[in-house]
């Protein structure tokens, strides 16, 4: 076609505007002294040049072979990036999954992994993956491959080398010492570590996730870089008879709480808010998707509404074992009780046998025959210092590297996560303060 149209781009530019227009394969654009010859690619673009008159006789045939693979390759673009907004897209509709196990919404989050797949695993164990950079996405696949397909994976919103994976208990460990699902993983992703939960319900993912955290710092010290749960009984268990009362009261302010305007934070959000921090400290921020200062802004809010400090860990504990015996908000007691009878409260909880029981249990690792020298020294003294390893040091006289250390056996020994958050760091001062107030401390 023959045009008074301007020439050089602006003739390829508007060119390839009619040529879409018209849903032509090509078209030549002549003006004096100059032709653009156009070849579509797709519906929106189109292979261009422009070429002073008289052409070469086979620039047509020429520039019409090249368009074939370039819009092959463009299309197989366009599906890369397609595939990549899916793969996104399900990650953060799995992460939303987790999101709402970890707060106790079990129905919300079964309806949405119906719609992915597999179904959410109920009994189940859960696995915390530590992968090498760069290797998430090979070692999901693996294991989707070792169960069959019938593990529910979600990568970790916290720790970017993390997979969390809720496993089915006819496919998980047989035992405390034989794990063939991480034994088959280990031996197939070298660079992996993996830590397993107890059987667990689908109701308890928050305990099982911190269970396989835990596991998975003994884990990093064994050859075989797996391990299971170590023995003995949860505190939420130990606690439930004697602390639900006093969790509920404690929590009521908080469960009660209706935010001033529409776009501020209700109950539910804080309580989740409180979960993510005392978990994951200043990482909650990957977990909530909001901004530090948001975040701080929203403690602030959660000791306002509670009457808490949580700059230290006396209140830290408390809260952490409050929101664990009242899973999901449930039991809120709305009428309140106070938030200095709640303190004297949580003192009658660890007086309670059972709750004495389990420090006791919880404790005996430190004065055992296993112990490091000074375990149980070094324990009270980082807990004295709100479990931080700089004053913690000063105190004991020795460097933060060796403090780190010191507590790193300790890990060890109690087979707990106590430098990596999630921590049972809340679980020691408790069981520290119940011994105390059992009048047994040695």
């Amino acid at each position: 076609m023959d045009t008074e149209q301007p020439h050089g781009p602006e003739a390829a530019v508007l060119g390839a505007a009619e040529l879409a227009a018209r849903k032509a394969a090509s078209a030549v654009l002549r003006h004096a002294g100059s032709a653009a010859l156009l070849f579509a690619l797709d519906e929106r673009r189109a292979l261009a040049a422009v070429l002073e008159l008289p052409h070469p006789p086979g620039a047509p045939a020429l520039l019409a072979d090249a368009a074939v693979p370039l819009a092959l390759v463009l299309r197989a673009e366009e599906a890369e990036r397609r595939e990549e907004r899916a793969a996104a897209a399900e990650a953060m509709v799995r992460e939303s999954v987790l999101h709402l196990l970890m707060n106790g919404v079990l129905s919300t989050a079964r309806q949405i992994a119906e719609t992915l797949g597999p179904s959410l695993p109920d009994p189940l164990r859960m696995y915390v993956v530590e992968c090498g950079t760069g290797e998430r996405t090979a070692v999901a696949r693996l294991f989707t491959e070792l169960t069959g397909g019938r593990a529910w994976i979600v990568r970790c919103p916290v720790y970017v080398h993390h997979l969390i994976v809720l496993v089915p208990t006819d496919l998980a460990a047989a035992s405390a010492d034989d794990d063939p699902l991480a034994g088959a993983l280990t031996a197939a992703a070298r660079q992996c570590t993996v830590g397993v939960s107890g059987r667990s319900s689908l109701r308890e993912a928050p305990a099982a996730y911190a269970q396989a955290f835990h596991a998975l710092a003994v884990a990093r010290g064994l050859g075989e870089r797996h391990a299971r749960f170590g023995p003995g009984p949860e505190l939420a268990l130990a606690a439930h008879g004697a602390g639900a009362g006093w969790a509920a009261a404690l929590l009521a302010p908080l469960h009660a709480y209706e935010p001033r305007r529409p776009q501020d934070p209700g109950a539910q959000e804080l309580r989740a808010t409180a979960h993510a921090w005392l978990n994951f400290t200043s990482h909650a921020t990957r977990l909530l998707k909001v901004h530090r200062n948001t975040l701080a802004g929203r403690l602030r809010l959660i000791e306002a509404v509670l009457g808490l400090d949580l700059g230290g860990i006396k209140d830290q504990a408390a809260l952490s074992l409050a929101l664990r015996l009242t899973p999901g908000g449930r039991g809120a007691d709305r009428a309140g009780g106070g938030v200095a009878s709640a303190a004297g409260a949580l003192d009658d909880v660890l007086r309670d046998p059972a709750t004495r029981q389990w420090a006791r249990a919880h404790l005996a690792p430190l004065t055992g025959p296993d112990a490091p020298a000074g375990a149980r020294e070094t324990v009270r003294v980082w807990l004295r210092h709100d479990a931080r390893l700089v004053p913690t040091a000063g105190a004991l006289g020795i460097s933060v590297a060796a403090t780190r250390k010191r507590v790193g056996r300790i890990e060890v020994l109690l087979e707990r996560s106590l430098l990596r958050s999630p921590s049972a760091r809340y679980d020691l001062w408790l069981a520290q303060r119940a011994e105390e107030l059992g009048g047994s401390t040695p």
